[in-house]
């Protein structure tokens, strides 16, 4: 029996390489040329001196190459290098080709961009690369890229590995195999089919399999990328059926690899393990859940194509199937033979701007015909030029948006224009044909798309046709390419009916090129498999790729990191509000973004719905014993569980109302009802009850309604009673499932109510600690960020520089420090040397404040953000190492000789995953956990002269002394008043005034304040709707009036007036700023009374004043302010406990909003920037909203007017006896009581009622 052995399998450890060339003949040793027969390639051994010491070829050039013939299909497993004897002869750097033929060589890649390997340094030494993927190959080929520049080409080479045995079988298109198993059905836990293919053709099947229960499982080779596809079938089937290149119906699974008919050998892997498949095709691995495939009966051949070209050792679970096809214990249906039929084609590679191809024209027919094939990933590029006899003008054939595209240039005019073919850089081989015959010329793509022209002129070559490009001499002797160059490959050129030989032409001994790579194509797959994470979609030309992250929410050159925040947490310190935000939890990881609600309030709550969050009720149902009620939520199981574990606090409301329905049937009894949470375990007890008591939470509170039972409705009434609390233990949640059980007996009636989940913190935002010694640091495993890396996290300090975090490796390092306080420098080294990407910052970064550092890498570039000051990206350098490999832990500080860090980092996170420094924190010297002072950096997020008070974990705006709430003090405090008032009397040492309103009432009074000695100040609208303010500051002078330059503001508009009076200078705000000079020297006197919209002072009254107090105000009034007081704030928000009379009907309202809103404004979906996306009113519900406004118009204008009936009063007002104060321990006071406030409260303050 023959098999393929691996060399480790046969070489014992640490024993010697097996050297392969040492004891090959001379003849087996080829070259481009040799230097003399002294250097004949055939003494180019390792440490050998027979003739000059090594082979070094006639010119030192990039076209030169050593081959060497193994004589048979052998195992590589590592090459060494030496220079030529005794010389300043060798070879710095080079490629490694392979093929089985002599031809089509293949290039040797060892990280799948790197190609080329470091040679010597000297003319002794030995280097040796054992290469990370055997090669199996019979010709092995060094090109020498670089070379002593003292000295010239110069090589003695051995290569190691071991014989190599297989069985072969070659397809013509029309044959297969068919491998019948044991019938018995496979009781094994394992399948196992592996195999290696070359392909002569792009497309065909090779293995069609019918397993247990009737399911198929086909290969497929597709325009040369590898499909799996997966169908169930019928069962009833007694046995198995393996086809080796045919054809079934199937439904397309999954799709690996690329370019694979490039008539070379790759490696196919289809394991089933307990119901998983591993899908492998070369080094690409991808996996996916399927049954069985062994032990059922197949469905015959389909005629759509088989597979063309030779397979390789087919095994299945262990059974060598070519060899049992030799052994005729194997099904062979049509033509197969058991040697591999090897393909000659000779294709030729244009990969730089400087390659080109001129061949010679030497027909003298009257006709032209030439054709070629070509593969390319660029839409654009000259495939081919020549010059027309007698000067009569140019042809130039060339691609142009991915199709074909001739043109005949004639004196500066195009006299043919056609176009043929599309979508042709799709890295497949296509044909072009190019005929012309007695005036018609025809172009022809893929011998069906073809564009057809008659000419009036001959179209014949001249002497020369240039391929891909065409020399752009000095002299302007050659020709000028106005279209880009040719990179791809082409192969199959004729000329007439005539092949190219391109081996004559390497050997130029025909035509000439530049910058060609012959007898290979080098095309590589960018995008196969995919660098675009998170489902961006690869696109490539032929240096590079392009990730388009478009609807990912996704960003960067591979899509890998994320433009939404990890949690409402994180919005909520952006300073955003209330509203729908996509929040992901994870970053860069794999979970996706979830749209979510956030309720900001004093925390930040995430509020996840789910189908039925509205009470549901139950009535008895005869031979219905139980009610189930499945909940689905927004976000899936990955993201709630991210969201709950990441959260500090979560809590789901559960609510059950009964009437003779038992819940838990406590004490003692079976429970009736019970629930399922994330885990799929019951639970059986109830909210506010703790996990695993069987109670609900009047039981836990010792006050059910029943004291025998631990839950009202256990005490089976005949009358409602309910059962209502929270679940919070997060290990439970969320609510998945609710089974109600005693709702069959007659007079049962029920309703439950499962709240949506509800959570409230972020463990990982405020997650830090505190390097307190430059000399401490954090420890951590190895940071894993091979191909994509992005690390962020925010610091604060007041040292000048030190290293954040790094992690080292045997040569590449990752590392981000600050280096000055106004530079970040993000440093790594995957191999190709340090790489560095800097960020200046014009304020310094040491000012004690939390700053935010982002860095990324991955295979395209390097990029470093600080804060919001413009990033730096800096590309990769092409084809370059790409993996970052590295072996010590990540230290968080520095442990090597670097300056430490001193001061705080938080929030770090690594490719998505948050380091969890306060625990480690807690065990290291010099490192403390958490990192107080927040409001230094988020205190502006706090407005309108709200406070920032500082909390372990964050902050909050304290806004007692703001006119505004909210959780960042922005929301203004609006109110609609029909002829009321509100009022306080205060004492004041100075004014400064402050409101809002919009009215289309003209003359009404806005607001009036007083003095026991009627000294006063009023801000009102004339008749003419103009603004005036009236005051009378001192009792022996009259009184005053400014009135404002701008026009009607009873207009229905927002509009905002601010007062200040300091010293004897007042300033009135009101569509424009002035300052009005007053003679004043004495303040207002105490006992000072406040009072909007409608006066209530007893005594005499400005005229004016009381006829404007009389009319009443209908309209409304925001934000108002006097000195350090919110009168309206307080009346709205505290009616029972502030020091505010309110008299007359007054009502919160959002008529203080700039433009008018919905009353369901707080549900809107926001984006990144805050911004409503989603409006979550639909049309109808727009319409019903109108009618129902119309008719609340109506009612709200009736009773302004009985309003204004009833509170009509010429005369002056009652005194009443004044409130209750608001307590101190209120979260909010509108009132302050810092005693250096401007405004005092007097102990002998009184409160007058209107």
């Amino acid at each position: 029996t023959t098999s393929s052995w691996a060399c480790d399998e046969i070489v014992p450890l640490n024993a010697s390489l097996i050297p392969l060339v040492s004891n090959l003949p001379q003849s087996a040793f080829k070259s481009s040329s040799q230097l003399s027969n002294s250097h004949d390639p055939g003494y180019a051994k390792l440490n050998r001196r027979d003739g000059a010491g090594g082979w070094s070829p006639l010119d030192s050039n990039k076209y030169q190459w050593l081959e060497i013939n193994l004589e048979e299909r052998t195992e590589i497993t590592a090459v060494a290098t030496q220079g030529r004897y005794g010389s300043s002869d060798w070879v710095t750097s080079y490629l490694l080709m392979f093929s089985d033929t002599g031809h089509n060589w293949r290039q040797y890649r060892q990280e799948d961009s790197i190609g080329a390997f470091s040679g010597n340094t000297n003319a002794d030494s030995v280097v040796t690369y054992k290469l990370q993927q055997p090669v199996f190959t019979q010709y092995l080929r060094v090109l020498p890229l670089d070379w002593n520049p003292n000295g010239r080409v110069g090589l003695r080479l051995e290569v190691y590995g071991c014989q190599y045995k297989s069985d072969v079988a070659s397809f013509d298109g029309a044959s297969y195999l068919l491998f019948r198993s044991d019938p018995a059905p496979s009781l094994s836990a394992k399948d196992l089919l592996t195999m290696n293919f070359k392909s002569l053709h792009h497309s065909g099947i090779l293995v069609h399999m019918e397993g247990q229960h009737g399911h198929t499982l086909t290969l497929e080779l597709l325009k040369g990328k590898l499909f799996l596809h997966f169908r169930k079938g019928t069962p009833n089937v007694t046995s198995m059926h393996v086809y080796l290149s045919i054809y079934g119906d199937f439904h397309t699974t999954v799709s690996l690899g690329s370019l694979l008919d490039d008539q070379h050998w790759h490696h196919i892997s289809i394991e089933r393990l307990r119901g998983h498949v591993n899908f492998t095709v070369d080094k690409n691995t991808q996996r996916l859940q399927l049954p069985d495939f062994g032990g059922v009966s197949a469905v015959g051949a389909h005629s759509r194509g088989n597979f063309h070209g030779c397979l390789e050792n087919v095994l299945y679970n262990a059974v060598n199937v070519i060899e049992q096809a030799k052994e005729k214990q194997v099904s062979v249906m049509g033509n197969i033979t058991f040697i591999c039929s090897e393909a000659v084609d000779v294709p030729v590679t244009f990969a730089s701007p400087e390659s080109f191809l001129r061949l010679p024209w030497a027909v003298s027919r009257d006709s032209v015909s030439v054709s070629l094939q070509f593969r390319t990933w660029n839409k654009v590029g000259l495939l081919m030029t020549f010059d027309l006899q007698h000067q009569a003008g140019a042809l130039w054939l060339y691609l142009s948006e991915a199709k074909t595209r001739l043109q005949i240039h004639k004196a500066g005019r195009v006299m043919v224009d056609i176009t043929a073919g599309s979508g042709l850089n799709d890295g497949q081989w296509h044909s072009v044909e190019l005929s012309v015959r007695r005036g018609r010329l025809v172009l022809a793509v893929d011998k069906a798309d073809a564009s057809t022209t008659t000419t009036s002129f001959p179209v014949m070559p001249g002497h020369h046709i240039f391929l891909g490009g065409c020399p752009n001499t000095e002299d302007g002797s050659g020709c000028r390419n106005p279209f880009n160059v040719f990179q791809g490959c082409m192969r199959l050129i004729h000329l007439e009916s005539n092949l190219v030989d391109l081996i004559k032409v390497q050997q130029m001994l025909v035509g000439n090129f530049s910058d060609l790579q012959m007898d290979m194509c080098g095309i590589v797959d960018r995008c196969s498999p995919s660098h675009c994470e998170h489902g961006g979609k690869c696109t490539q030309s032929w240096s590079t790729f392009h990730c388009n992250c478009s609807n990912t929410g996704y960003s960067g050159a591979t899509c890998h990191s994320s433009i939404y925040e990890p949690s409402c947490e994180a919005y909520k310190h952006r300073g955003n509000t209330s509203g729908y935000y996509y929040v992901d939890m994870d970053g860069s990881g794999p979970i996706k973004p979830q749209l979510i609600y956030c309720n900001m309030s004093d925390k930040a709550w995430m509020v996840i719905q789910h189908n039925n969050t509205e009470l549901t009720k139950l009535r008895t149902s005869s031979g219905t014993n139980q009610h189930l009620a499945y909940f689905n939520y927004s976000a899936d199981t990955e993201q709630l569980g991210a969201i709950i574990s990441q959260a500090e606090h979560c809590e789901q409301e559960l609510s059950y109302h009964c009437k003779k329905s038992r819940l838990l049937n406590t004490p003692e009894g079976a429970p009736f009802t019970w629930w399922v949470g994330r885990s799929g375990e019951a639970h059986t007890y109830w909210g506010g009850a703790r996990p695993g008591s069987q109670q609900c939470a009047c039981g836990l509170q010792e006050d059910c309604v029943d004291p025998e039972h631990f839950c009202n409705c256990d005490g089976d009434l005949d009358s409602w009673a309910n059962d209502s609390g929270v679940i919070s233990h997060k290990e439970h949640l969320p609510i998945r499932l609710l089974a109600v059980g005693d709702i069959n007996r007659p007079g049962s009636e029920a309703a439950y109510r499962v709240g949506p989940l509800q959570c409230y913190g972020d463990n990982d935002f405020w997650n830090a600690a505190y390097f307190n010694k430059e000399t401490s640091y954090l420890h951590f495993p190895t940071f894993h960020g091979e191909l994509s890396a992005d690390i962020s996290f925010l610091f604060k300090t007041s040292s000048s520089s030190g290293v954040f975090l790094e992690n080292l490796g045997i040569k590449d390092f990752i590392r981000i420090e600050l280096s000055s306080p106004t530079e970040v420098v993000f440093s790594f080294d995957v191999g190709n040397g340090p790489f560095e990407v800097r960020v200046e910052t014009t304020e310094p970064l040491n000012d004690e404040r939390w700053h935010r550092v982002k860095a990324e890498r991955n295979v395209k570039e390097a990029s470093l953000h600080v804060d919001h000051f413009p990033g730096v990206v800096q590309k990769a350098p092409a084809d370059g190492h790409i993996h970052l490999q590295l072996n010590s832990q990540l230290f968080v500080g520095t442990a090597s000789r670097q300056k430490g860090f001193l001061g705080c980092i938080r929030s770090l996170k690594l490719n998505g995953k948050t380091l969890d420094l306060e625990e480690r924190a807690k065990i290291t010297p010099g490192v403390q956990p958490g990192c107080p002072g927040h409001c230094s950096s988020y205190g502006g997020l706090c407005q309108n002269r709200g406070r920032c008070v500082e909390k372990y974990n964050g902050f909050a705006c304290d806004c007692g002394s703001s006119p505004y709430s909210g959780t960042f003090c922005h929301k203004g405090e609006n109110a609609s008043a029909q002829s009321s008032s509100i009022y306080s009397d205060l004492t004041l040492k100075g004014e400064n005034i402050s409101l809002s309103f919009r009215t289309s009432q003209a003359p009404a009074l806005l607001l009036y304040v007083s003095s026991y000695y009627r000294e006063y100040l009023g801000i009102l609208l004339n008749r003419n709707g103009q603004l005036d303010v009236k005051y009378k500051l001192q009792n022996n002078r009259d009184a005053e009036v400014f009135r404002s330059s701008a026009r009607n503001l009873a207009n229905g508009q927002l509009h905002r007036v601010s007062i200040r009076r300091v010293s004897e200078t007042v300033d009135v705000l009101s569509i424009i700023s002035l300052s009005i000079p007053l003679p004043l020297s004495l303040s207002l006197r105490p006992s000072l009374r406040l009072s909007l919209s409608i006066c209530t002072e007893s005594g005499e009254m400005d005229p004016e004043i009381a006829r404007l107090n009389s009319l009443g105000f209908t309209g409304c009034l925001s934000v108002v302010q006097f000195n350090s007081i919110a009168p309206l704030k307080a009346a709205l928000l505290y009616p029972d406990t502030s020091p505010v009379i309110v008299t007359g009907p007054l009502t919160e309202s959002n008529c203080g909003s700039s433009s008018s809103s919905s009353p369901y404004a707080a549900e809107t979906t926001h984006s990144l920037s805050g911004e409503p996306v989603v409006n979550a009113i639909s049309s109808d519900s727009a319409l019903i909203g109108g009618v129902i406004a119309v008719v609340i118009f109506v009612i709200l204008a009736a009773l302004a007017v009985m309003a204004r009936f009833l509170y009509r009063r010429k005369e002056t007002c009652q005194t009443q006896q004044p409130k209750g104060t608001k307590p101190e321990d209120s979260p909010e006071t509108p009132f302050n009581t810092d005693p250096h406030s401007q405004s005092i409260i007097s102990d002998t303050q009184k409160e007058y009622f209107i």
